[in-house]
């Protein structure tokens, strides 16, 4: 994907629009092992300076945070709860919005997230922010700051599927304070067994959401 496609695709629309127009879009990562890739099902939207429960609320800016500050496809990797997680800055430079990604389809290099993260149950292998993370052996901040048309993790626009209806929820794992905690902020493919927190009998095990 070219540097013009993010800048097109990330830029001057709403977060909470291209958080919901991710899902169905390939995540990839030329790993040391090998290429690893899915389907993005659940995304989460943050909305900078006035979003409560955003890592740039009120302005803040640090040496952690700075990617969220970055031009519009920026990597923001950052650790919490001792697993990493991974956020694109989607909006111009200075305006610090992202779109945290949650869970993913494998599709690609099932073998290698296999081999990085071994779960007893298949639909566990990716479906939270750490886990797709380990699934795909990134367990370090060495990407920060850099544009994901200039790194080995990007994502493939042109290959997708359509979810057949789009959820929403409030995020999930956000401290319970401020009036940004229980927005409808979280976006996910409806049935699709690698979303988190999914119920077993919410599950679309035929189609896992997707429209045909």
């Amino acid at each position: 994907m070219t540097k013009t496609l993010l800048l097109d695709y990330f830029d001057h629309r709403p977060t909470e629009t291209m958080a919901q127009d991710l899902l169905g879009k390939t995540l990839l990562y030329h790993s040391p092992k090998g290429l690893v890739g899915g389907l993005i099902v659940e995304t989460e939207a943050y909305l900078g300076q006035q979003d409560t429960a955003a890592h740039a609320f009120k302005g803040h800016r640090s040496q952690a945070n700075e990617p969220l500050y970055g031009p519009p496809g920026t990597i923001y990797i950052y650790q919490r709860h001792g697993q990493f997680c991974f956020d694109i800055a989607v909006q111009a430079k200075d305006i610090p919005q992202g779109i945290l990604i949650r869970g993913l389809e494998p599709t690609i290099g099932l073998d290698i997230m296999q081999q990085n993260r071994v779960r007893p149950t298949p639909y566990e292998l990716t479906n939270g922010p750490g886990k797709l993370m380990q699934a795909f052996g990134i367990q370090d901040t060495t990407l920060n700051n850099q544009q994901m048309d200039h790194t080995p993790l990007t994502i493939d626009l042109d290959t997708y599927r359509l979810p057949q209806k789009i959820g929403s929820s409030a995020r999930i794992g956000v401290r319970k304070n401020g009036a940004w905690v229980d927005k409808p902020l979280r976006y996910f493919v409806a049935g699709n067994p690698y979303c988190s927190k999914i119920l077993k009998r919410d599950m679309d095990l035929n189609h896992f959401g997707w429209q045909a």
